[in-house]
């Protein structure tokens, strides 16, 4: 019991510093790409292999989720937009969802204590970097769509070392507590495997 006790205290000091991505100043050509990134607003289709696959993870990921988001047409609606987002910019949707629940704990409007907003906590100056001053963080799809192409951005920076990545995307580079909480809480809540469906 001591032990747990220790281990969700030594957790606390990380909610106050997450989003806290720094800024660094980036080429025309990875400025460019992000830009273009951002703004594809191609219309919403599904993401999913197959509708099969789109009601098991959904249903799988909702139940887990019940609790945080009560309102299931809510939470619906996150799912399908963690999904899309996340395979979008070619990341594992259970990742993310490990990450937002470390970043925000599921909270639409939270505010870090360095000012990071949303879901995916992102810092403010990312709007301004890929020049789309009225986006507006707090929007579910704007925040996921931002938060998934910075960490995209930062896994081919550190040519796909996660552990390097999430310590950039929370601005504790070389740091091991914050990527070690973000695995644990993928691995221990957000883990999924598809199943195979019998053959007839």
């Amino acid at each position: 019991m001591r032990y747990l006790t220790a281990l969700f205290a030594s957790l606390l000091p990380l909610a106050a510093h997450a989003g806290a991505q720094k800024y660094e100043p980036l080429s025309a050509s990875v400025q460019a790409v992000l830009t273009r990134s951002i703004s594809d607003r191609a219309p919403p289709r599904s993401s999913f292999q197959d509708s099969m696959e789109a009601i098991d993870w959904l249903t799988e990921m909702s139940r887990r989720l019940e609790k945080r988001i009560p309102d299931r047409e809510a939470r619906f609606e996150f799912l399908r937009a963690v999904h899309y987002e996340a395979t979008r910019a070619g990341l594992d949707p259970q990742l993310v969802l490990g990450l937002i629940q470390v970043e925000s704990g599921f909270k639409k409007y939270a505010v870090s204590t360095a000012g990071a907003r949303g879901f995916m906590q992102v810092m403010p100056f990312w709007v301004k970097v890929v020049g789309r001053s009225d986006d507006n963080l707090f929007h579910l799809r704007t925040n996921l769509r931002y938060g998934c192409t910075i960490l995209r951005h930062y896994l081919d920076i550190e040519r796909g070392d996660l552990y390097r990545a999430l310590g950039r995307y929370n601005g504790s580079l070389g740091q091991p507590q914050y990527p070690n909480v973000v695995r644990v809480a993928w691995q221990n809540q957000w883990s999924y495997t598809k199943r195979k469906l019998a053959m007839r």
